[in-house]
């Protein structure tokens, strides 16, 4: 379960001044919707929805599909689980190296897992597939275009895609219109990434309507609370429009990645999102995420405990440019120390 995963401030008595160990990105502006939550409090004091069913409709309509195309679930993690549990005791095949969510969900129902690392080795008695898209430690987006064909050439799997970071890329992913269409592809959604809200819990899934009956049957009464709920309504108001420029922030994820670079301390994989994963040439990340953050309050994800990574691995997601002058300038005092 849920271990060694990153924006683990809890652990650290004292301050955290830069947080790159969340894939969230904090600089969001939140005060409109705290202030539409705030008006709301008085829902707290009845049932929300048994079943949110008003925003399924709400995020079909936005859509063009219909509504029983959309599930929503109390964060992505739990469509995780919902769909490893419609599908219990089945054969799925995990795309490494990868959020650990998936493998864990799917051995808690009675799975048999395998990792696979390219197209070409997927299990061919797989029947789940489970991948994310842009993919989490590595940031890389899958050509469109190959997963496509892909997906098309197995008609007998059925195809889990993970898009939580999508609106963080430029680059093409499957259409929710799309996959409503397809008889295997569900795709997963989460708000807690797009609107950086991940204390409210709320994501979605979509896919077409007999996959989507299938999972709701196993969702549990009133999992989406009442603010979740309206903190979905008020994102779709909001045209699920970023708050932030994303051109300028991709920008200064690569001006943070030449800068890491030319330290010759690490080696960085390329991404094509805000997130990225880096490589250290000499030392360890668990060494390295404690001295930074006792030594500079500046908190990083080691990434080790992905499967097929190893203790010279960690992840960044980007923030400012002056945390990361900052961080690239503590990486360097660190190198120095050792």
């Amino acid at each position: 379960m849920i271990n060694g995963h990153g924006d683990d401030l809890f652990h650290y008595k004292h301050l955290i001044k830069s947080n790159f160990s969340s894939n969230v990105y904090n600089r969001i502006e939140h005060e409109e919707l705290f202030e539409r939550l705030s008006n709301k409090l008085y829902l707290l004091s009845n049932y929300p929805e048994p079943e949110p069913l008003s925003l399924e409709t709400a995020f079909a309509n936005f859509y063009h599909v219909e509504a029983d195309c959309v599930c929503v679930t109390n964060g992505a993690t739990e469509g995780i689980y919902l769909i490893a549990q419609t599908f219990k005791g089945k054969k799925s095949a995990v795309w490494m190296p990868t959020f650990s969510e998936y493998a864990d969900a799917c051995r808690l129902h009675g799975h048999r897992v395998s990792a696979f690392y390219t197209y070409d080795s997927v299990p061919a008695d797989a029947d789940l597939v489970w991948l994310c898209n842009p993919n989490n430690p590595t940031g890389e987006v899958r050509d469109y275009q190959r997963m496509k064909e892909w997906i098309g050439a197995h008609p007998d799997k059925l195809f889990v895609i993970d898009q939580s970071y999508e609106s963080f890329t430029f680059k093409r992913l499957f259409s929710v219109s799309e996959v409503a269409a397809l008889p295997n592809v569900i795709l997963i959604h989460s708000l807690t990434k797009h609107f950086a809200i991940p204390g409210l819990r709320m994501g979605y899934l979509t896919g077409n309507a007999k996959l989507m009956k299938e999972i709701r049957l196993q969702r549990m009464p009133w999992s989406v609370n009442s603010l979740a709920i309206e903190a979905g309504f008020f994102a779709l108001e909001k045209n699920l429009e970023l708050s932030i420029n994303l051109r300028e922030y991709l920008d200064t994820k690569e001006k943070f990645v030449k800068e890491l670079k030319r330290t010759g301390i690490v080696d960085v994989w390329d991404s094509d999102t805000h997130f990225f994963l880096v490589k250290l040439r000499m030392g360890k990340a668990s060494a390295l995420k404690e001295y930074l953050a006792e030594e500079h309050g500046i908190l990083i994800r080691n990434a080790s405990n992905f499967e097929g990574l190893d203790e010279s691995f960690f992840r960044l997601a980007t923030q400012t440019e002056e945390e990361n002058q900052a961080l690239v300038k503590a990486l360097s005092d660190w190198m120095a120390c050792i």
